[in-house]
């Protein structure tokens, strides 16, 4: 008898251990990949398969689960229920996001109900059919932040009037910023691969409770392809195969990617070669934008030469090639190990705006280029759901990054080519922990250690003689380093207000020994080691379940880096920059209010204003070098100046969006961005902020059918008037447009666009398009590269 019953619990635990659940779109029937399914307390969490499968086992002592897909209205079952339904879910599409799952907010999964911040997601399937070339263009996707770009292979983003290093990048939940991320434009950005992304997450406003120092503006999270196991008794083995054109550059893009998984290993490959030509701009806009001649070295001499076409930005081609590897390895149902690989590579990046600049009629540079940008990430990441005392899941991620990125630089009909190259070694080690207390209270606490070793290089060389001499480096050779810890209560005040407040403390360290044998300085080493504190306090109120209110206030945190404290001599057209070593945190204080309105299941608008006061900011001031307010640098009287914590800045705005569903399968949305910055000078004058760009945003009508998807679309931008420019931008005429009183001035854009998929059968999708319809000639604010024309997208995506 006895034996009888064991053998019953066998066959039941093999039963249960094999269960899988299936979940499909209702309207036809497609099974419905990366759906997030929750237990009601958080505790588990799984994701579908391409088949739309997953293991539903862990999920027999839950009361409730919940399936969750971004565009999908969200359901909830208790255990029970599901196998009354065969373990067959269906989800119906839905344009209103209000229960869409977050996971940057807090580094877990959490409903959007329970956030207090603003979060914008983009999925892969907008991904796939709007075909963005890079990760920037990627973000662009959102409608809510702004691109920057200094040449084709770049990309700085833009949010709430910040941008560079004050705002975050993280990869897998690693930050992606390094001690020598500057103040200017980044486009770092760009390593990352559209193909690889997942899922696509931008935090508004501060989040440095939780990812720490830069996270000012705010946080663009990017989840990468995971590892998929089989739901079989038998290894599975599945892919993708996409290859795109576009002909404003005549890009040539192939990428691969495949999937192997049992039930306790898997492993993922992807793999993404693109090749971009001259990009050619629009036919209807200011002519100061047009190339008409560039620089060709002919017989030892710099000589102008006409462009044949000057609307072909002559020379911004480059290549890109990415590579990702991933191992998965889940020996049960409360352990999963994954090892991440990660490769970006470009070839040299001509540097577009240093090559347009003339000075006393001819051109500043002969060459301006930065040498192959290369981006490499190991990581290994633990996560446990086997609750104990002190945590119920908890995610320990080891990651090493390497960086190297170089300028290459020579003054026109200048025989000497300076070279300085920046390797940067980061090693970073976080420990999150999310912890149940009772059925109201769930903590969310970590620590984290970051090391940067900085090294930086330089030598010029004459390039008719071959001979090289050393030169100065940009930066000192440095260590940084920043100790965390952090701790955040979610509490349930009632079924209609949630509670979310935490606080974090950093501690820094900066140690820098200067070259000083090619150069004087009046030090040789530097020592800083300072503490930050931060801290948040956030209600999401539902007085109905068609209402949510938001309400935030966050302090964030900027530590001073290498590129702050070390950078030595980093010239810009008749300005130097020097040292500063008494330089200090700089903090912002952030406050918002946001209102989320559904009515019936036709309409949603949302309303996010928002207020930013940044103090003791980093910013250029003038400065004496040897009692001198003025140098010799590079054949210029350049002005020297230094970072300094004198100045403050304000933003404020607001971000608002809504969404309607029109009969006929037709929706239209449109998202508008406004934001006004404005900062201290030196004089104690105020002027406007340089990162705080222009209103923007986007309006589409979206069709869908069975097979075929359409978007037709407007991208556009507002003017920002001579009067309106930083101070800085003023002295950059040659990246604007001039006005009728001879000023520099941004003027208004917008573009018409085109976007359609059509899914052939399960396995084959064509997209496509057509971007800048009436092929308008424009440069986004602070660009110093003109967009692409009228541009014709092809791409092919097969899955097998």
């Amino acid at each position: 008898m006895r034996a009888g019953w064991v053998i019953l619990l066998l066959i039941m635990a093999h039963s249960l251990s094999a269960q899988v659940v299936t979940v499909r779109n209702r309207e036809n029937g497609h099974p419905l990949e990366f759906v997030t399914i929750i237990s009601k307390d958080h505790s588990h969490t799984a994701f579908t398969n391409s088949d739309g499968q997953a293991p539903i086992s862990l999920f027999v002592h839950s009361d409730l689960i919940e399936f969750r897909l971004v565009g999908y209205t969200y359901q909830s079952y208790s255990f029970n229920e599901l196998e009354k339904l065969n373990f067959e879910v269906n989800l119906s599409p839905s344009m209103f996001y209000l229960d869409q799952v977050i996971v940057s907010a807090s580094k877990w999964s959490q409903a959007s109900r329970e956030v207090p911040l603003k979060v914008a997601s983009i999925t892969e399937s907008q991904v796939n059919i709007h075909n963005p070339q890079t990760a920037a263009d990627l973000l662009g996707l959102s409608g809510q932040v702004f691109i920057q770009k200094s040449q084709q292979g770049g990309g700085s983003p833009m949010i709430r009037g910040f941008a560079a290093n004050r705002l975050l990048i993280a990869v897998d939940g690693v930050r992606m910023n390094n001690a020598i991320f500057r103040s200017g434009n980044l486009q770092n950005v760009i390593s990352l691969d559209p193909f690889a992304i997942e899922q696509t997450e931008v935090v508004f406003g501060s989040g440095s409770v939780i990812y720490g120092s830069d996270a000012i503006g705010g946080v663009m999270s990017f989840y990468t392809r995971s590892p998929k196991h089989s739901t079989e008794n038998k290894p599975t083995v599945s892919g993708n195969f996409s290859s795109r054109f576009a002909s404003a550059n005549i890009e040539k893009t192939g990428h691969l990617h495949i999937n192997a998984g049992g039930k306790a290993w898997a492993t993922i490959t992807s793999l993404s070669y693109t090749n971009y030509g001259n990009l050619k701009m629009g036919s209807h806009g200011p002519d100061e934008y047009l190339r008409y001649e560039y620089v060709i070295r002919r017989k030892n001499e710099d000589i102008l030469v006409p462009n044949s076409n000057p609307k072909v930005q002559f020379p911004s081609a480059y290549a890109q090639t990415n590579l990702m590897q991933k191992i998965s390895f889940r020996p049960n149902g409360y352990w999963d190990i994954t090892y991440g690989f990660h490769h970006s590579e470009t070839n040299d990046l001509d540097r577009y705006d240093r090559l347009i600049y003339f000075h006393n009629n001819e051109p500043r540079s002969g060459e301006w280029y930065y040498g192959p940008q290369v981006w490499l990430m190991n990581n290994i990441r633990f996560r446990n759901f086997n609750k104990s005392r002190a945590y119920d899941q908890f995610t320990l991620i080891a990651a090493h990054q390497y960086f190297r990125e170089s300028r290459h630089d020579r003054t026109f009909n200048d025989n000497i080519l300076r070279n300085r190259t920046e390797k940067v070694n980061a090693f970073s080690l976080n420990l999150d922990m999310k912890k149940s207390v009772g059925e109201q209270q769930v903590l969310f606490y970590g620590v984290e250690t970051i090391i940067n070793d900085v090294n930086s290089s330089s030598f010029d060389r004459n390039i008719t003689s071959r001979t090289e001499i050393p030169g100065v480096p940009r930066y000192p050779k440095a260590i940084w380093a920043s100790y965390a810890a952090y701790l955040t209560l979610q509490h349930k005040l009632s079924n209609k207000v949630n509670l979310q407040a935490g606080g974090r403390y950093n501690h820094y360290l900066l140690g820098a020994d200067f070259d000083t044998t090619l150069i004087f300085l009046p030090f040789q080493s530097t020592k800083i080691s300072q503490g930050a504190l931060t801290a948040s306090m956030g209600l999401t109120m539902s007085p109905s379940e068609k209402w949510r209110i938001h309400a935030n206030a966050s302090t964030g945190f900027r530590a001073p880096n290498v590129d702050d404290i070390g950078k030595v001599f980093d010239s810009e057209p008749g300005a130097v920059v020097i040292p500063n070593l008494n330089l200090k945190a700089e903090y912002a204080f952030n406050a918002e209010l946001g209102f989320t309105k559904v009515c019936g299941d036709y309409f949603e608008i949302d309303f996010f204003p928002f207020f930013t006061l940044l103090k003791d900011a980093m910013v250029r001031r003038e400065d004496t070098f040897s009692g001198q307010d003025s140098i010799l640098y590079d054949g210029i009287m350049s002005q020297v100046l230094s970072i300094q914590n004198v100045a403050y800045a304000k933003v404020w705005g607001f971000q608002a969006d809504f969404e309607l569903k029109l009969p006929g399968n037709l929706e239209w949305s449109s998202k508008f961005n406004f934001q006004k910055g404005v900062e201290e000078l030196e004089n104690g004058e105020i002027s406007n902020l340089r990162h705080a760009g222009p209103w923007f945003g986007t309006s589409q009508l979206v069709y869908s059918a069975r097979k075929i998807k359409t978007y037709i679309y407007i991208n556009f931008s507002g003017e920002v008037a001579y009067k309106n420019l930083a101070k800085e931008e003023k002295g950059k005429p040659y990246l604007y447009a001039i006005d009728s009183s001879g000023n520099p001035y941004s003027p208004s854009w917008y573009t018409l666009n085109l976007k359609f998929q059509f899914q052939v059968n399960q396995k084959v999708k064509i997209s496509g398009g057509v971007e800048n319809i009436t092929d308008q000639r424009y440069r986004p604010y602070s660009s110093g590269f003109t967009a692409p024309g009228i541009n014709l997208i092809g791409a092919v995506s097969i899955n097998f």
